[in-house]
């Protein structure tokens, strides 16, 4: 429903002259998934993500975690939800008895430098969180972004990244299996 009343008022915006920037409509995991969305504590100088709830909760339900990092002006990012939103029939239930969707919302003017993510009294920069979790991708920040992390917050494998990431079911299967 919140899809269609977003293309709705897109729509009568453009036949009325109007444009409404995507931001405006910062999309994330879709509903169907139900995400725990974490928006960022002290912007715009930093961009911190508390992940604690998330694992105190994946630790009480004996679940994992999916996190997703993605930005509301990321092109890749719409593609990704967008690709989640017409399979979820087929992908919630592989999702729902294993998993926590974690859905950290981010914009891409926030730099590396800028993003932390905080698990209880720790807080890390970006770089120093991905060598905490033992992430072997050296690289820039890059989005769409996803961790599978137990309720310990160790990786269950390690993942790629951005444009052209899980782009079947099959693909989206073999990482909920954690198959490599």
């Amino acid at each position: 429903m919140h899809r269609f009343l977003m293309r709705l008022c897109v729509a009568i915006g453009a036949t009325l002259g109007i444009a409404l920037a995507p931001s405006a409509f910062a999309l994330g995991i879709p509903a169907p998934y139900t995400p725990i969305v974490v928006q960022p504590s002290g912007v715009p100088a930093r961009h911190e993500f508390d992940l604690t709830a998330a694992l105190a909760r994946a630790r009480r339900e004996n679940k994992r975690l999916y996190v997703y990092l993605g930005a509301s002006d990321c092109p890749y990012c719409r593609k990704y939800e967008a690709f989640l939103e017409k399979n979820a029939a087929e992908l919630v239930p592989q999702f729902a008895p294993q998993y926590i969707v974690v859905d950290l919302r981010s914009a891409l003017s926030a730099t590396a430098a800028q993003l932390f993510i905080r698990i209880r009294d720790k807080s890390l920069g970006y770089a120093d969180f991905q060598r905490a979790i033992g992430d072997e991708r050296a690289r820039m920040l890059v989005y769409p972004s996803v961790w599978l992390l137990d309720a310990d917050a160790r990786p269950l494998m390690q993942m790629p990244a951005g444009t052209g990431t899980f782009q079947t079911v099959d693909e989206q299967l073999e990482i909920l299996r954690l198959e490599q």
